[in-house]
């Protein structure tokens, strides 16, 4: 299986892997509380963490193993829209500082472990909570997919399944044997054991990414080389290819946005920006937190990760003038960092990609659980589940949730397992206006909602089954032309838009002829209480001893 691997670079990835694999199961017992049996402790890892802690876990939530791979691939490819990424990360930032410290609050005061739980109190309207829980189910399974696939491509690149030929035992065991050992100590240990091993993962990422910005263009001639170097190849490409890219049959490389791109990047900026925090581990990786002056604190400290992102992304040039040469563009930075780095320090980089797949993958399962066992086992199959069951459920679906992720990337192409996770931010989009502007204002009605939900996935949906791409017919992107023009706009926020029109309208409606509207569970002031209020938890003793 590992015949022409080579031997230094897999010891050393090995021997991280197996660290991080310990670090999982000794979390169970880290911070421990008297009890596991409760989602506040499994699933949200007892409500306590600090600024430190919160920042790396929300960074490690955030800043995915396949986004340390796709955004400097599509650079590689010669899309400058790949550049989105830097962007949004920054505007994201601004919105949680203002939204999430009120989610909190209100999440604290009444026990909410999920966005749907918020949804189902604040609307007294149990359709609408399991459309958002379903919605987030949905979402988050192609995205805990895409760990896989990042992984696979590290692997390939190692040498490990690299060869088509091989069967199905040598390609895919090492990929399983990953997740089996992820799915045992987040089994085991819950949210707390991606919060501790984020700490390995995030030291590696900078450590490798720095290493890599500063040492590999000295040995490629420096930046000013690098970039007339890419210049002159995307110059080049675009003139042998002059006939197939006036037909549409190819796309122009370029290293800054042309003006018809200019919509196209900006939209995706601002629509990936607002969909990232509806994912529900993103809401997980807050929830877990003591207080919301962490939120905020982290809000403020969590961009020193998007200069890390800009920073990776440019490694996709460095690729090209380095001569990288690889068929899939995924491949080229882990390809750059074979080539590139000594053998022991090639396994140190794999090895960072590698965990940083199971951290987001582990928190992605566990909040899909919670979605699981609060607002469809629960509301629906058991409501009066006892906490104790409700960690026992959630542990079970995040079992299935990781299988399912598995033998989704494992069956299907990797091209449908990507263009799919596309989908993933049309559809969690769709819940924006349930929970954000719930948090502000009680005006739209419940069912309005609820149709606007509705539309907007439909129509979501339906424009990305008809975007085609050189490799499949159908889900083949994330942008459509703006209707009227040759613009084109990222899907999800053409969705959304629809979904507010419908929503604002129907509401109207609906008030007109008083159908009814549910009690809220909440008021005002519990969107301002903090750690310590009254009716608050208070936060874990992160100095108490340790239990057996």
């Amino acid at each position: 299986m590992i015949g022409h691997v080579n031997g230094v670079v897999f010891g050393v990835f090995v021997f991280l892997f197996l660290l991080v694999t310990v670090l999982g199961f000794a979390a169970a017992r880290w911070r421990r509380a008297e009890s596991m049996d409760s989602l506040d402790e499994w699933g949200l890892g007892g409500r306590g963490f600090g600024t430190f802690i919160a920042w790396f876990l929300i960074g490690g939530d955030v800043y995915t193993a396949y986004t340390f791979i796709a955004v400097p691939a599509t650079l590689y490819a010669g899309s400058a829209v790949g550049f989105f990424a830097v962007p949004y990360t920054i505007v994201v930032y601004p919105l949680i500082f203002l939204f999430l410290p009120r989610l909190w609050s209100v999440s604290h005061r009444h026990g909410y472990v999920t966005p749907a739980d918020f949804v189902q109190g604040r609307y007294d309207s149990r359709p609408l909570a399991l459309a958002v829980a379903l919605t987030g189910i949905l979402a988050t399974m192609p995205y805990i997919a895409l760990q896989l696939v990042g992984m696979q491509v590290v692997l390939q690149v190692m040498g490990i399944g690299a060869d088509e030929t091989s069967n199905w035992f040598v390609k895919d065991l090492p990929l399983f044997v990953a997740f089996v050992v992820l799915a045992a100590y987040t089994y085991s240990s819950g949210l707390r054991a991606p919060a501790l091993i984020a700490f390995v993962k995030d030291t590696l990422i900078y450590l490798v990414i720095l290493v890599a910005v500063f040492y590999i263009p000295s040995q490629v001639g420096g930046w000013g080389h690098i970039f007339s170097t890419v210049s002159d190849s995307f110059a080049t490409f675009n003139t042998e290819n002059a006939d197939a890219i006036a037909a549409g049959d190819a796309a122009p490389k370029a290293m800054m946005p042309p003006p018809a791109a200019q919509w196209a990047y900006a939209s995706l900026a601002l629509g990936s920006a607002l969909a990232l925090f509806m994912y529900p581990h993103s809401v997980t990786g807050v929830l877990s937190t003591r207080s919301r002056s962490v939120i905020r604190r982290n809000a403020a400290l969590l961009p020193a990760y998007t200069f890390l992102l800009g920073l990776l992304a440019l490694l996709g040039f460095v690729a090209i003038a380095a001569g990288v040469k690889v068929d899939n563009p995924q491949q080229s930075v882990p390809q750059l960092f074979e080539e590139q780095f000594s053998p022991w320090f090639a396994g140190v980089a794999f090895a960072a990609i590698v965990i940083g797949a199971l951290v987001p993958a582990a928190i992605m399962s566990i909040a899909a659980a919670n979605l699981w066992t609060r607002n469809v086992y629960k509301a629906f199959l058991n409501r009066n589940a006892t906490h104790a069951e409700e960690a026992r459920q959630s542990k079970v679906a995040s079992l299935l949730v990781k299988f399912g992720a598995l033998v989704f990337v494992l069956a299907l192409s990797k091209d449908f397992a990507i263009n799919l996770q596309l989908l993933g931010g049309v559809w969690v989009l769709q819940t924006l206006p349930a929970i954000v502007i719930g948090l502000y204002t009680r005006w739209m009605h419940r069912w309005a909602l609820f149709a606007g939900w509705a539309v907007g996935m439909a129509w979501g949906t339906w424009l990305a089954y008809g975007v085609a791409s050189p490799v499949q017919q159908h889900f083949g992107g994330p942008l459509v032309n703006f209707p009227g023009t040759e613009t084109k706009f990222y899907i999800a926020l053409l969705a959304l838009l629809l979904n507010l029109l419908v929503a604002a309208v129907l509401t109207v409606a609906f008030r007109a002829m008083g159908i009814a509207e549910g009690a809220d569970q909440t008021s005002p002031q519990d969107y301002h209480v903090d750690a310590g209020d009254a009716g608050v938890d208070p936060e874990l003793d992160a100095e108490a001893p340790v239990h057996a």
